[in-house]
């Protein structure tokens, strides 16, 4: 057993950072851990804190090690945002948090998921502490990609960069880890295009798998303006209701906590000296919200795209595998009633969708807008 065990085809990267772990000379204080979506290097940062923690390099049974990696271990940090930025008010704690030597371990070690999201201002926040810590701080920044992250704070960290994990690693992590059945394993790693996350959730949640066919279902229905509009109403309150569903019950469960931390639970009126406070959280877990939203939405849109890449796949005779194996009937039937230029068409129009939701374009604008051009044409 190792903490490594879980960050599956990522080897260099491995190597890299187990032998920084053992060998102090290898070290350095500020560490950029690069991927694509569902490569892993959140669990990649957690594996490393984890190994910097332990005297064996990550033993994966230790205190340290299994502490850090249920997230209670009083050295390590984890910053993860559920709004579209960190917030100025999130990266000022960890300025002086920086500046403290580790109470137990051997590290102090932050943990930034969401180095993305740092903007401008809270980037700049961090600069000193990142560019000059303490000898005992270490900061480990994620990000999908180097460019993703402000330039004046990748320039002072070591990158290391995963890459996308073969199929057949994310289908025996789930068989291993989840024991799912080997064959439901390997369609979902692969519908999930290796995303360990999202591979995790279509192999364990029926509703899940049920949610993406009625995506890929949007694009043989799309036979002209009408029906373009009414899937994109259909997709954008598929998303809302999903994100409803992920959030709501945890932001009930807040709401109570709050309301009695302050005294308040079970109160027929909110005190008007606590309204800030109740007023703040409704506005954190609407943002959250947000988000969560628009990440329905986006991994909805990657869905569509694997499903015309395999349209491609057959109108160009590519010998390679589908990502979509179990809807290959719908793939077969979109390549012989389109052209290889009609597929790249839809492929760039759901592109573009995707890059004006990041922009923050009304979800259902730029759903509809989309929707519309992948209807047939000619």
């Amino acid at each position: 057993m190792s903490v490594w065990d879980d960050v599956v085809g990522q080897e260099p990267a491995v190597a890299e950072l187990r032998g920084a772990a053992l060998d102090p000379s290898r070290m350095t204080h500020a560490w950029l851990l690069t991927g694509p979506p569902g490569s892993g290097r959140s669990n990649a940062a957690r594996a490393f804190a984890a190994a910097l923690q332990c005297l064996e390099g990550g033993c994966g049974h230790c205190h340290a090690c299994t502490t850090v990696l249920h997230g209670t271990h009083p050295d390590v940090t984890l910053v993860a945002t559920e709004g579209v930025f960190i917030r100025v008010d999130t990266a000022r704690p960890l300025v002086e948090l920086a500046q403290r030597s580790p109470s137990e371990g051997r590290w102090r070690v932050i943990v930034v998921e969401d180095a993305d999201r740092l903007n401008e201002t809270s980037g700049n926040v961090l600069l000193k502490a990142i560019e000059e810590p303490p000898p005992r701080t270490v900061w480990l920044l994620c990000a999908p990609s180097p460019q993703d992250v402000l330039v004046t704070l990748r320039s002072r960290s070591r990158s290391v960069p995963l890459r996308v994990p073969p199929v057949e690693a994310v289908a025996e992590l789930l068989v291993r880890r989840d024991g799912v059945d080997p064959h439901v394993a390997a369609v979902a790693a692969r519908a999930a295009q290796s995303h360990i996350g999202i591979a995790r959730r279509l192999a364990r949640d029926p509703e899940a798998r049920a949610r993406r066919a009625k995506v890929l279902s949007l694009a043989p229905r799309v036979r002209g303006v009408g029906d373009a509009v009414l899937a994109a109403g259909e997709l954008v309150e598929t998303a809302q209701a999903d994100a409803k569903a992920a959030t709501e019950e945890r932001d009930a469960s807040e709401r109570t906590a709050l309301l009695r931390s302050l005294g308040a639970e079970g109160a027929a009126t909110i005190p008007p000296a606590l309204r800030a406070q109740v007023r703040q959280l409704e506005e954190d877990q609407k943002r959250r919200a947000t988000r969560a939203q628009r990440d329905v939405l986006d991994r909805a849109m990657v869905d569509l795209l694997s499903l015309y890449r395999d349209v491609l796949v057959i109108q160009l005779g590519a010998a390679v595998e589908l990502v979509n194996v179990e809807h290959e009937e719908t793939v077969r039937t979109l390549a012989e009633s389109s052209t290889p230029e009609q597929t790249l068409r839809r492929m760039d129009a759901v592109g573009v969708a995707r890059t004006r939701l990041a922009g923050n374009v009304a979800p259902l604008l730029a759903v509809e807008a989309m929707a519309i051009a992948l209807r047939p044409q000619g």
